[in-house]
């Protein structure tokens, strides 16, 4: 009998969990989301901090430039450049990337909203909360 998408999802992620390689993988793809991270953060507070560009749209700026960054490093570091085309790959890594801005933007607009932190440290943690999704994304469908 064929596996329901989330019992294969499931299976697969169990699977990659016992080998080596998807721990090296973690690790790489951790480190290239470092670099991004900072320069994400770094572009943000350019934009939002010295720019006055309001935290939403500078949120976009610096996404743009750190997901280019990304998809690059990991194309090339992280999973190797795989079977697909740079192109295929790069609109995967990018569609697995905007539904993590989305969340990204969520988090931020809410910790901002509620005044819980400010600006930078809220896009700090959005971005944090992000990750997890984004790693699995990419290992799962884009890199597969």
């Amino acid at each position: 009998a064929r596996m329901s998408p989330a019992t294969e999802l499931a299976y697969r992620i169990g699977a990659a969990a016992r080998r080596q390689a998807s721990w090296v993988q973690l690790c790489k793809f951790g480190l290239v989301g470092g670099s991004g991270y900072l320069i994400n953060l770094a572009v943000f507070a350019l934009l939002a901090g010295s720019l006055d560009v309001h935290h939403a749209i500078a949120a976009v700026g610096a996404f743009c430039v750190a997901v280019t960054n990304n998809f690059i490093l990991n194309r090339r570091w992280t999973f190797g450049p795989g079977e697909d085309p740079a192109h295929f790959q790069a609109a995967r890594f990018f569609a697995v990337s905007l539904a993590s801005l989305g969340l990204n933007l969520a988090v931020l607009e809410l910790l901002i909203s509620s005044n819980l932190a400010g600006d930078l440290a809220s896009q700090a943690i959005a971005v944090a909360v992000a990750m997890p999704f984004n790693f699995l994304g990419n290992k799962l469908w884009t890199f597969a």
